[in-house]
């Protein structure tokens, strides 16, 4: 059974701490991964070479649209890297992210 697998980037660890600990809190999440990245992009006709730092959440499909609007709203960015990716893990793993995700909010 497929779950999504969403890559977002922040400004700071405090930002990705904080949307990721509303969002497992929440159960909209199983689980998020956090980590420092070093981003180079364009941005204002400038090209930016920038720490960030990127969270890794996974979460089962019916629950997508909910995950985006709570990320969106708290995100400091105005045009935040919200990726998703469905994706496969052993059953055990996948079975573990829907008993611990809420779908009855979809």
């Amino acid at each position: 059974m497929p779950f999504l697998l969403f890559y977002i980037t922040h400004p700071d660890e405090q930002t990705a701490r904080s949307i990721a600990e509303f969002l497992v809190k929440r159960r909209l999440v199983a689980c998020a991964n956090i980590f420092p990245v070093t981003s180079a992009y364009w941005w204002q006709q400038n090209i930016v070479h920038e720490g960030e730092w990127v969270s890794v959440l996974k979460t089962q499909p019916a629950l997508e649209q909910h995950v985006e609007e709570a990320v969106r709203a708290q995100h400091p960015y105005e045009a935040p890297c919200i990726l998703r990716f469905e994706v496969r893990a052993n059953a055990e793993y996948e079975q573990w992210i829907v008993d611990e995700t809420v779908s009855d909010t979809a």
